[in-house]
């Protein structure tokens, strides 16, 4: 029978051989996600679904190349779409707080900054010049002279009357003095002293008179210097209007049909006579102010803040956040200090990535965006109102930094978000809201089927990175190398592993390994390389424990034959590398009515699984041989020197073989160790990680020296995972090392012991001299042994 159950060669691993593929005419992917067809066509349903709350969660483990596939699929679709609006904030003449939001069309965001900075270029050059034309000094030189002639007039009056009592008018300035005349001069103050006092009181009760007289005459004088500011001031206003008009006449005919330009240049139009009147008329500034400084005034109160500006050869944004705080995500006020006072205007208004995104494709990190405060929730707040608003999150603890409150804009955006099993049924149990607004799953494989098109295009992937990458080419048999790789990481001979990322990064490897050897391409050999190097760096661990059973502080046969002892297979898992290692089991079996006791479970140190496995084996002994008797004995089992959690139930068939062996007193051969899982009739299951398991014990082996009995007893059903590194193969070729499939207990039996287990006969009956008879035998034995004690206490 061990003939008919070791394995051939060639069942030890799969040879991939690419013969007759041409890769140079393989077809692109065209936006195919490799082996991945549930997760695509959600994706394409999610895409194309332009109804409210059809945004996609994209399920999958990490490592799946999820977030690439997803963007380069994306942005392949993306292409063929209209590019969306681009937005601007600009200035509220009325309320500076809140900013006024312009949508333009795509790729004029920067055209309408450069056009407002030209005006604005234009308005530096025409003020204050225009002021200066003789057209307008004209003109206001005349409303002057019409004031002052007016005043004049006036004057005139009074002076006549001043004269007429011989009496001097002077004017200075504003200002208007009064002195007496005597023999047409002018007395001065001292010979005004030198005057009869009757004199000098005359002139005073006339200096009076002329004083009421000329205050009389003067009375109209705020109106007429009213009127002369309002005709100045009209003036000025008919100047900038006739000036501006030219400059704005090209803009709105360039802007008719875009209403939120119009209306916002008609504003600027309206603001701007008060603009001129106070920076730009020549000496009505306080301290003149040099070109600089005026067009920097200008262009904080007009130039437009483009907050995102579309390319219409771009399509639709496809935009992937990968730091998604509250304000990368929905945008933030900025604040500039002005001497010790925090202030801020509509320019310093900054996009977020929704804003970015607004039109196309937001990706988000789902773990990411439940990790920071207000995100989950304003992000549903943003898809659930259609609008993007931009405010302080804070506010609401009492933290109060916001000054400006932007106007909102309309929000039309696709969001996906990636994410493992985990996250998605958290949400789903935790928010009710969640399934309303993340319609569409696309739930991504662990693994990938291996078919003649999936490894073209695994092949074509491949080839395409390389290039990307500027790795050296991939020769045909290191792209082989590759696929074989990714099928032991997938523990299976018919599927690759869906962890792209993780083949790339080993032709990222052997490339280096290329470079060092000076080749013009990368082949199987710096594959090899690169594997070998991460298994060398990854494997401290592993070494040390292998070290410790050379030296004996394991204790692991790999000779002779016991009674009660077996080699188990286990895998270790530290980090993100994992490897093979055999473990000693025992059993011991004496009288009595205990059961099975699982040390590693009465230790704390046995998991559920690892725990169920054991209490399988009871009703296996039950079912097989206690039939005729109630079945009554005190075994106990322990993986021995075992000091962290274990779990799994891989090691089931080892414990129940060795438990045998202890029972009916059958030596076990230590040159075996085994691995498989066993249900309650027997039959030997499937188990996990059989490669690194296989290995593991492989290499104590070849460590110790071979003996042409060393082997391995995995299930049968195992078979397909088999994906064994070279040098367990060549032993296998060369007569050292075996590996042994099996379906049942008993085969496992009669290979570790080389006794026939024996079948039942018709009447129920097995063999002498079999294994199950001397269990049943043990068995019966120790069930008697029990009732007869029964039988002394009753008495």
């Amino acid at each position: 029978m061990s003939s008919t159950l070791k394995l051939p060669i060639e069942s030890l691993k799969l040879n991939v051989d690419l013969t007759g593929f041409e890769f140079s005419e393989a077809p692109r992917l065209q936006n195919a996600i490799l082996g991945q067809p549930r997760a695509q066509l959600a994706l394409e349903f999610g895409v194309a679904m332009p109804n409210p709350g059809y945004n996609i969660f994209v399920m999958g483990e990490p490592g799946l190349g999820r977030l690439t596939m997803i963007t380069d699929h994306l942005y392949a679709l993306a292409q063929s779409l209209p590019a969306p609006s681009s937005y601007a904030y600009v200035d509220n003449f009325d309320n500076p707080r809140e900013p006024v939001a312009v949508e333009l069309p795509a790729e004029y965001g920067q055209v309408f900054s450069k056009d407002i900075e030209k005006l604005i270029d234009n308005l530096l050059a025409t003020f204050p010049a225009v002021f200066e034309s003789p057209t307008y000094q004209q003109k206001k030189s005349a409303i002057e002279r019409h004031f002052n002639q007016s005043y004049n007039n006036a004057i005139d009056l009074v002076d006549k009357k001043a004269q007429e009592n011989n009496i001097a008018l002077f004017r200075e300035s504003e200002s208007i003095t009064f002195a007496p005349v005597r023999d047409n001069k002018s007395l001065n103050e001292d010979q005004f002293t030198q005057l009869p006092q009757p004199e000098r009181e005359a002139f005073h009760n006339h200096v009076e008179e002329l004083e009421e007289y000329l205050s009389d005459v003067l009375l109209e004088l705020p109106q007429w210097r009213r009127n002369m500011v309002e005709k100045i001031k009209q003036l000025d206003n008919d100047t900038i209007s006739l000036a501006i008009d030219p400059l704005f006449a090209e803009l709105n005919d360039k802007y008719q049909n875009i209403d939120d330009v119009i209306t916002y240049l008609s504003e600027i139009k309206k603001n701007l006579g008060n603009t001129i009147a106070d920076y730009l008329m020549p000496g009505r500034t306080l301290e003149p102010r040099d070109t600089t400084a005026k067009r920097l005034m200008l262009t904080e109160q007009y130039a437009p803040n483009i907050l995102v500006d579309n390319k219409q050869e771009s399509g639709a944004p496809v935009i992937y956040e990968p730091h998604p705080i509250y304000q990368n995500l929905f945008g933030r006020i900025e604040y500039a200090s002005d001497q010790g006072t925090l202030v801020t205007n509509y320019r310093r208004i900054c996009a977020g990535s929704l804003h970015r995104a607004n039109g196309g494709y937001l990706i988000l990190d789902a773990e990411k965006l439940l990790t920071y405060p207000f995100v989950w929730e304003g992000l549903k707040r943003a898809l659930q109102s259609g609008r993007i608003e931009i405010e302080s999150p804070y506010s609401e603890l009492g933290i109060n930094t916001i000054t400006l409150k932007p106007e909102v804009i309309p929000l039309s955006v696709k969001v996906i978000l990636v994410g493992s099993a985990d996250i998605h049924y958290f949400l789903e149990e935790l928010d009710n809201e969640f399934n309303e607004m993340f319609k569409i799953l696309a739930d991504f494989e662990g693994y990938i089927p291996r078919t003649h098109e999936s490894m073209q295009k695994f092949a074509m992937l491949m080839i395409k990175q390389a290039a990307d990458s500027g790795a050296k080419p991939l020769t045909r048999s290191a792209i082989e190398g590759l696929i074989e790789h990714s099928c032991r990481l997938s523990e299976n001979q018919q599927h690759f592993s869906a962890r792209i990322k993780d083949s790339l990064d080993i032709i990222a490897e052997a490339n280096l390994f290329c470079k060092q050897s000076s080749l013009g391409e990368i082949d199987r050999p710096h594959i090899a390389q690169a594997l070998a190097a991460r298994e060398q760096r990854n494997g401290r661990m592993a070494e040390n424990i292998l070290e410790e059973m050379l030296n004996g502080t394991i204790l692991i046969d790999t000779e002779g034959e016991a009674i009660g002892k077996i080699n188990g297979l286990t895998v270790l898992e530290i980090g993100g590398s994992s490897f093979g290692a055999p473990a000693r089991i025992t059993t011991t079996v004496s009288p009595g009515s205990r059961g099975i006791v699982d040390i590693e479970r009465e230790a704390e140190l046995g998991q559920a699984i690892h725990s169920k496995g054991v209490m399988i084996l009871t009703g296996y002994l039950g079912h097989t041989y206690a039939q005729q008797f109630p079945l009554a004995i005190s075994a106990s089992i322990a993986i021995e020197q075992s000091y962290g959690y274990i779990d799994g139930d891989s090691a089931s068939l080892g414990e129940l073989c060795c438990l045998i062996s202890a029972l009916t007193r059958t030596p076990i051969k230590q040159t075996f160790a085994v691995t498989g899982s066993i249900n309650q009739y027997g039959e030997v299951q499937a188990v996990g990680g059989i490669n690194e398991k296989i290995e593991g014990y492989f290499r104590l082996c070849q460590a110790r020296g071979f003996n042409g009995q060393h082997a391995v007893i995995i299930p049968a059903a195992n078979k397909r995972n088999l994906m064994l590194k070279q040098e367990v193969i060549d032993a296998v070729a060369q007569g050292l090392f075996a590996v042994y499939v099996v379906a049942s207990v008993d085969e496992t039996l009669e290979l570790l012991t080389g006794q026939p287990a024996g079948g039942v006969d018709n009447e129920g009956l097995y063999p002498e001299n079999s294994i199950n008879f001397k269990a049943i035998s043990r068995l019966k034995e120790i069930s008697d042994m029990a009732t007869d004690d029964d039988k002394e206490e009753g008495v």
